[in-house]
């Protein structure tokens, strides 16, 4: 009773850091494309510094999770993260020059991104393997569908100006500073020395095995097909489909997430992370598939739903991929990994390709092109998934029953 009580404290204390988490990625994700192409940039500038920013989303994290293991505290990265995106929020709406629009978005993508897996890491130290990180994570998913839909409707400072989006951007980081600064100390350090770990001593060129290598490639492929989704999506809808119902469509995908991310835990001790993952990814090449195929408007819509999959599901898997691979006194630097490695870059190359596609072929195309990359990471864990779960004895942690609901 003790124990449940004490988790119940903990869970308690990271769902606002979650939520607030979530407001800027509801702000940032459907809004930081419009803001930029508003400048009057191609799709292909549009699409270089989105690549720009995913580049500062792989540097920073890796820079300030280093420093955050070797010193085992964390809040005030998390508040110098907020800090600079707020920062950068309206100089990136004034000034419009591509070079100076470059400089502003490292300082956005640096920030919010490398608060990510800072805020990962010591939840998963504080909640254990027995607690439930899916349950935690879904308040992020409903904040961030609330706020979706607050945008879409709003009467004053709607944002479809960028000094609107600036301000948006600006509001939700002070308010993630704001929860992330009285947070208690005993929740946000981490001691980098003197741990036990289930993993035994472990260090960084032990980390890499096979296991880790082939899943990696797996969610970096899963995550490369997802990048027209998360980058050019808005673009499509109000430039290709004329339908300027951005946020609702992502609220909607967002929406559709939230119960799979609640019983995540279930259906990973179930089916096993591995076949998710596969799962997974078969699921982001029909979604793409659809808006290359059939893109009208009811089609759009259950090709939104189709994000319980491909991320409500897809990503407690991959962190507890991660989880498994990796001992806690790493736990920074490998989530690290999986934000970095396995979604930045190839959230990168997808931008950076895929404004390029849109310029020249069209969003139809874009999204039909980029089904490879999906089908590619499910033969990979199809065909290494048997021969690794039969010569490596890598735990991969499953809540059990009494956390898992």
């Amino acid at each position: 009773m003790v124990k449940e009580y004490q988790l119940l404290t903990q869970i308690m204390h990271f769902i606002p850091a979650y939520v607030t988490q979530n407001f800027i990625f509801a702000i940032i994700v459907p809004y930081l494309p419009l803001l930029i192409r508003s400048h009057g940039y191609r799709a292909s500038t549009v699409g270089i510094l989105l690549a720009i920013a995913e580049g500062a989303g792989i540097l920073g994290p890796f820079i300030f999770g280093r420093l955050a293991d070797r010193k085992g505290k964390y809040k005030g990265y998390i508040i110098i993260s907020y800090f600079l995106t707020a920062a950068a929020a309206f100089p990136i709406a004034y000034f419009i020059h591509p070079l100076l629009s470059a400089v502003f978005i490292i300082l956005i993508g640096g920030g919010y991104r490398s608060a990510v897996p800072l805020i990962d890491a010591v939840t998963t130290i504080n909640i254990g393997e027995k607690g439930n990180y899916g349950k935690i994570r879904v308040s992020g998913s409903i904040s961030f569908v609330c706020l979706l839909l607050l945008l879409q409707w709003i009467p004053a400072a709607r944002p479809n100006t960028p000094v609107n989006i600036a301000l948006w951007i600006c509001i939700c980081s002070v308010l993630a500073i704001a929860v992330i600064t009285p947070m208690p100390s005993k929740f946000m350090t981490h001691k980098p020395k003197g741990e036990t770990s289930p993993h035994g001593n472990i260090n960084n060129k032990a980390l890499w095995t096979p296991f880790l290598i082939v899943g990696l490639i797996s969610i970096a492929l899963n995550r490369m097909a997802m990048a027209p989704v998360y980058s050019f999506f808005p673009l499509f809808m109000i430039e290709y489909m004329n339908w300027d119902m951005v946020a609702l469509m992502i609220a909607v995908a967002s929406i559709a997430e939230i119960p799979f991310m609640y019983f995540s835990s279930r259906l990973i001790r179930r089916f096993g992370v591995m076949p998710i993952l596969t799962f997974t990814s078969a699921m982001v090449a029909l979604r793409l598939a659809l808006y290359a195929i059939f893109p009208f408007r009811p089609v759009i819509i259950s090709a939104q739903l189709l994000h319980s999959f491909c991320f409500g599901l897809f990503h407690p898997a991959a962190v507890a991929f991660i989880t498994g691979c990796v001992p806690p006194e790493k736990r920074s630097f490998g989530m690290t990994l999986y934000l970095s490695l396995g979604c930045g870059v190839p959230q990168l190359l997808g931008n950076f390709i895929g404004g390029f596609v849109v310029d020249y072929a069209g969003y139809r195309t874009l999204f039909g092109c980029f089904t490879v990359f999906a089908v590619l990471g499910a033969l990979i864990l199809l065909i290494f998934r048997n021969r690794l779960n039969s010569t490596l004895k890598v735990p991969l942690p499953c809540p059990p029953e009494s956390h898992s609901g």
